[in-house]
């Protein structure tokens, strides 16, 4: 039986993208599992975790093990490979032990190298060192578009014959049951507002999209950011949001998927992206996007999606009155547009690609 260890540290920190990425990824690979008996006698699965790990993904015929002394990056880095060394490890969150050959690691993007402005100088200058020697050592390096694999080339993480793309699904949204009481917390309507993410960070350049929102032909609309930062976030980086940005801070999935599919559209202005989940997610309840043209925006959303020069405010505000102005049949057409693009990226193709490289790596 071919042993595979999944690096569980992510499960010792708060839920991010990236952690909802492996999540996800390993709740349909276990779901492939359960399906195939001829599987279940080929390969072992144990999830590894340190001992601040406190959340659990039940996944059936993977077995967790707390293993280790330490916690963070010190387990990660010695005590993982050691519990881990009779086995092929799997990494989903960037990081992995840097020495370890007997291993394959899913690097989201390449930010830290294209955007090194977006983080702490530690954390840069920590992902800039370990990537490349993870991306040398790892029998093979997996991301989530085209986009950013090209750009782990650029930065020399991995040669291109060692990064395997594998798209992320979209279908864990229609899971969550709605919570509708969020409107009437934030004092909405439908089709009065659009969404976006309460972030900072330079490359996700929310400036152009606060500034639309200052525009007079926006005056009577809302925009609605959700996530860390606050209005007084952006004033210390030199934004100033007007009154008709409204800060919702963190959000249950229940709550955010009823801001999704209520809303005239989801915003996503960034400069680059590795991905770009949260459009595909309002695109498949059927709220349009508007993106930058930008990173591996294009490549997800395709067509489906509106799109605005990351700098003109101007050209921002016309898409969203456009969207806010359209007629009943007009949504409808769009929303089916939408739903269809997002349909083609599902969580099954996902596993299934995964599972052919687990099983071609450990021979």
């Amino acid at each position: 039986m071919r042993s595979i260890a999944i690096n569980g540290k992510f499960l010792s920190a708060k839920p991010t993208g990236v952690h909802r990425v492996a999540e996800e990824l390993l709740a349909a690979l276990g779901q492939l599992i359960e399906a195939d008996k001829a599987l279940q006698r080929e390969l072992e699965f144990r999830v590894l975790k340190p001992k601040n790990a406190d959340r659990k993904i039940a996944i059936g015929h993977f077995q967790h093990q707390t293993v280790g002394v330490s916690t963070w990056q010190i387990w990660e880095q010695f005590e993982l490979p050691f519990y881990g060394r009779q086995s092929l490890l799997l990494s989903l969150c960037n990081l992995s032990p840097i020495r370890k050959s007997n291993a394959i690691t899913m690097i989201h993007d390449a930010q830290v190298f294209i955007s090194p402005e977006s983080y702490s100088k530690p954390f840069a200058a920590w992902y800039q060192f370990a990537l490349p020697r993870i991306g040398r050592a790892n029998k093979k390096i997996l991301t989530v578009s085209h986009y950013s694999k090209e750009q782990l080339v650029k930065y020399n993480v991995a040669p291109p014959n060692k990064i395997e793309v594998i798209h992320n699904g979209v279908e864990h949204i229609l899971k969550t049951t709605p919570d509708d009481s969020i409107l009437s917390k934030l004092n909405l309507r439908p089709r009065d507002y659009s969404v976006g993410l309460a972030n900072t960070q330079a490359h996700k350049n929310l400036k152009v999209a606060i500034e639309a929102y200052a525009r007079p032909e926006l005056q009577n609309q809302k925009l609605v950011l959700f996530g860390s930062a606050t209005r007084e976030s952006f004033r210390e980086i030199g934004v100033s949001a007007p009154d008709n940005v409204i800060f919702a801070g963190f959000v249950s999935d229940h709550e955010l998927r009823s801001l999704l599919e209520h809303a005239n559209a989801i915003l996503f202005p960034s400069l680059t992206e590795g991905f770009g989940l949260p459009p595909l997610e309002a695109m498949l309840l059927g709220t349009p996007a508007i993106c930058a043209p930008c990173g591996a925006l294009p490549e997800v959303c395709g067509d489906a999606a509106e799109y605005a020069p990351p700098e003109n405010s101007e050209i921002w505000a016309e898409k969203i009155n456009a969207l806010s102005q359209a007629s009943a049949a007009e949504r409808e057409s769009r929303m089916k547009v939408c739903q269809k693009q997002a349909q083609t990226f599902t969580w099954n193709a996902a596993a299934k690609k995964l599972l052919t490289i687990l099983l071609e790596s450990s021979d």
